[in-house]
């Protein structure tokens, strides 16, 4: 009777069995954070005892373009306190653009960072607090899923304003 083959069989499941097992035990530091969305760079996530209020009302854009000032608005909405009132500063402290993916409803599927702010890691992981708190959006009932892209301006006491509604910026001397 020749042993080799069982042997090569019962090696091989045992690898099998190691590599399971140990598959099973170890952590996978690529898995999402819970309350994440993929493309984040930061390990914000929405606080439930903030959550926003009722549904936002659905949003009768027609193209992308046009439904940046819904989901704008809907961010301002939900922070007020936090916007900055009239013209920017000519020096701000953070300039992000930030391409959020949303399904039919609103809900946030995932970020994608065009320009990230590295300097300022505070204010890439506000911004992505900012967006996962206020999901979801005005649900975009012509579009369905819709990809929505705006520009984050900081000044250096934690105010911001999107360029979609930006007041200006004002002129340096």
């Amino acid at each position: 009777m020749n042993s080799k083959p069982m042997t090569r069989r019962l090696a091989r499941a045992g690898a099998l069995l190691s590599a399971l097992w140990l598959a099973a035990c170890g952590s996978n530091p690529t898995a999402p954070i819970a309350g994440t969305v993929p493309g984040q760079l930061s390990k914000a996530t929405a606080n439930p005892a903030e959550a926003s209020g009722p549904r936002p009302s659905p949003s009768r854009a027609a193209t992308a373009r046009d439904y940046r000032r819904d989901a704008a608005r809907h961010i301002y909405a939900a922070n007020r306190s936090r916007i900055y009132a009239g013209k920017l500063p000519p020096l701000l402290y953070a300039v992000g653009t930030l391409q959020v993916n949303l399904d039919a409803g609103g809900k946030v599927l995932s970020m994608h960072w065009l320009r990230a702010p590295t300097h300022a890691p505070d204010a890439i992981a506000e911004t992505e607090r900012m967006v996962l708190q206020a999901s979801p959006f005005p649900a975009a009932t012509q579009l369905g899923k819709v990809t929505w892209t705006d520009t984050w301006l900081w000044d250096d006491e934690g105010h911001f304003q999107l360029d979609t509604l930006s007041e200006g910026q004002q002129v340096g001397d």
